[in-house]
């Protein structure tokens, strides 16, 4: 039986959920959706997806994307606008939930971390409501393969990865993880939903056309690269050192060093946690939270709203912090400063460009790393 206590919470979200929705649609937000419901549009007449007269409009996903777009194609703007805004809060709610079920040892009360969860993303679910982007399906997708792996599920897992690449490619950093944890059949599952999505399109374009539209997306990326990393919305490795010292050669060098770093620590976690096996309950889960918060650093289009698919990450470390030293409470507070509570209408006008200007998402993120690093070497998660 749900709780009143459920019930007003789901009541509020909707009435929340309405109020973003009329703003957005006044504003004529909801502006990445229509790109691609537009894309599935032109998928399904055999039409060029990536066209420079698009602007900064231009679909940046793999051209079998679009195809996963169809049911959107064929419904008036207005109508699909709220299927995918609902669709979107749904999954939001979903997924909040589902982490703080799915956390192992949990010491806070289940509602507390809810609670703190959507105080923590409420500054990244907003962003991506009114955007209408798919961060939230992607990173629904990608715990949903979580728990399928922890279901002793890998076929079932590896295909749910699979299809969260499909939505948004940064979901291939899951795939070194499971190859090296969930064994062959994992990992063959999660590949073979890949090379089918890429190949897929050849169905209508033809083989040439498919590997004209594979052409042309990687032309429309790298060409985006310069001005998507100036942005400072963007906390990526990359966005760092282009605002500093500019993008080229060298800024490029840097944020891959990076990157191969942070992957490198990454993977080193990992390991640590299956040594420590019979110290620690179930480790993948921060395993995953970790590669997830990493996905907004080592991705060029690494868009500080992307942090919101690191909710079991976030739902960790609010769990254990009460565990931490001193100097690491201090860490994960400024962490979280820098990433959820760097807000213009909060912080103003100018102090909001300085931060932003100046990497202090990016230098928030890595904050959080290091805590969630820390809470692996002290065995709390």
């Amino acid at each position: 039986m749900i709780s009143r206590r459920s019930v007003a919470a789901i009541v509020g979200a909707i009435l929340v959920s309405a109020v973003i929705f009329g703003i957005a649609q006044h504003r004529n937000y909801i502006r990445d959706f229509e790109v691609y419901r537009t894309a599935a549009q032109r998928a399904l007449a055999a039409e060029p997806l990536y066209r420079a007269d698009d602007g900064g409009y231009q679909l940046k996903y793999w051209p079998v994307f679009a195809f996963a777009m169809a049911p959107f194609a064929k419904l008036p703007l207005d109508t699909s606008k709220v299927i995918w805004f609902v669709l979107t809060v749904a999954l939001y709610m979903w997924l909040v939930v589902r982490v703080v079920d799915a956390l192992p040892g949990r010491r806070l009360a289940h509602g507390v971390l809810i609670a703190w969860t959507v105080v923590l993303t409420g500054k990244f679910i907003v962003r991506e409501l009114v955007n209408g982007q798919i961060d939230v399906v992607a990173g629904a997708l990608v715990f949903a393969s979580f728990l399928a792996f922890e279901r002793r599920r890998p076929i079932a897992g590896g295909l749910l990865a699979g299809v969260a690449a499909i939505a948004k490619p940064y979901a291939l950093i899951m795939l070194p993880w499971i190859a090296v944890t969930q064994g062959a059949a994992a990992i063959a599952a999660a590949v073979g939903v890949v090379i089918a999505g890429l190949l897929l399109p050849a169905t209508v374009y033809g083989w040439t056309g498919n590997l004209e539209l594979l052409r042309s997306w990687y032309v429309t990326v790298s060409s985006e690269t310069p001005t998507t990393v100036a942005n400072r919305e963007n906390i990526s490795f990359a966005g760092l050192w282009a605002r500093t010292i500019g993008w080229g050669p060298a800024a490029g060098v840097l944020s891959l060093v990076m990157s191969v770093v942070s992957l490198a620590v990454a993977a080193g976690v990992w390991w640590r946690g299956r040594a420590m096996n019979s110290d620690i309950e179930r480790p993948a889960y921060l395993d995953v939270g970790l590669l997830l918060l990493l996905v907004p650093l080592v991705s060029p289009s690494g868009w500080d709203f992307v942090v919101l698919i690191a909710a079991p990450a976030i739902v960790c470390l609010v769990d254990r912090f009460t565990l931490m030293t001193p100097a690491w409470r201090t860490v994960t507070v400024v962490g979280f400063a820098l990433t959820s509570f760097l807000i213009y209408d909060v912080v103003g006008r100018a102090a909001y460009i300085a931060l932003a200007g100046s990497g202090a998402g990016t230098i928030g993120a890595m904050l959080l790393v290091a805590s969630l690093v820390n809470l692996r070497v002290r065995k709390l998660a």
